[in-house]
């Protein structure tokens, strides 16, 4: 019976049991596709991901992502922590970068290092793209919350740097703890949008350190929320800075999120605009958290 080796890390962590859980397999031994989608749904993570040559072929790692429910082109925490793997387990050196092969196509990570160990690691997403604005009395039944909860001064609007999310700015904390999906307005709303994914946000925080809050839902991929998720925060920081939310055209802000479900994780996020062009980096910290087979 053929066993294959797997890492449990988490990322967007400060310290292990903290931030995004994530599973990541090495050499998968020729499995097919939906032996791999088995194999997410049985970790049970929110993503899973195949290392599927440690070669680098064309510069990049071969790399597939999964959800319990269904494979997808791009994700970020698993970009990072499969970077970080990547560099703590086959190339085994410090190196300033790693860039992946995922479906969305070539997503580079660079490292920042404490010493000789990886300290921040830093994502740079697909150029954002801007999609459909969302009536606000429908977000509001979609997410349990009051219409007034949402500020009507900025657009729910679908936003992608890779994977669409819908991004919901809301006025204040106590908001953000009593969102909840309803079940049949969420599925009846996505089932119309490229994002299956609600990202939202407000501008209290638990943490005074942190520029925002932040909490995320996508029950249409098996994930009824998640503690950390690096796609998502990637079209809040292209959002942030095309509505110019912090004043300038550029940001460098911390992103709390995970709070509510017991695992508090931070986001860093910075923008660059360059000839109008909104540049977007996502970055955290990666914890190895434990190693075994799977068989």
């Amino acid at each position: 019976m053929v066993s294959l080796e797997f890492y449990i890390l988490d990322v967007f962590a400060e310290k292990k049991y903290a931030g995004n859980q994530l599973a990541v397999f090495r050499n998968p031994a020729g499995l097919s596709g939906k032996a791999m989608q088995q194999i997410a749904r049985e970790m049970n993570f929110s993503e899973t991901t195949f290392i599927t040559s440690e070669i680098p072929r064309k510069g990049g790692y071969d790399v597939r992502i999964f959800t319990p429910a269904e494979e997808v082109p791009f994700a970020g925490h698993p970009t990072l922590g499969t970077a970080f793997l990547i560099q703590q387990e086959i190339i085994g050196r410090p190196v300033e970068s790693v860039t992946l092969n995922l479906k969305v196509g070539r997503i580079p990570v660079s490292f920042s290092y404490d010493k000789c160990k990886p300290d921040v690691l830093w994502m740079q997403q697909k150029p954002p793209k801007f999609g459909p604005v969302f009536d606000r009395a429908r977000i509001a039944r979609v997410l349990s919350i009051d219409r007034t909860d949402i500020d009507s001064r900025l657009p729910i609007q679908e936003v992608s740097t890779g994977l669409p999310f819908i991004i919901v700015p809301l006025r204040r904390l106590a908001a953000v703890k009593r969102a909840r999906t309803d079940r049949d307005s969420y599925f009846k709303l996505v089932k119309t949008t490229q994002a299956k994914g609600i990202l939202l946000f407000c501008p209290e925080t638990y943490d005074k350190e942190n520029d925002l809050n932040a909490r995320m839902f996508a029950d249409w991929y098996g994930v009824p929320e998640d503690p950390a998720t690096g796609s998502a925060n990637g079209c809040l920081a292209a959002w942030l800075t095309k509505y110019h939310y912090f004043g300038t055209s550029t940001i460098n802000i911390r992103v709390e999120q995970g709070c509510e479900i017991g695992r508090p994780s931070l986001l860093l996020l910075r923008t660059e605009t360059v000839r109008r062009a909104i540049q977007v980096h996502v970055g955290g910290r990666v914890k190895l958290v434990a190693e075994g087979e799977f068989v």
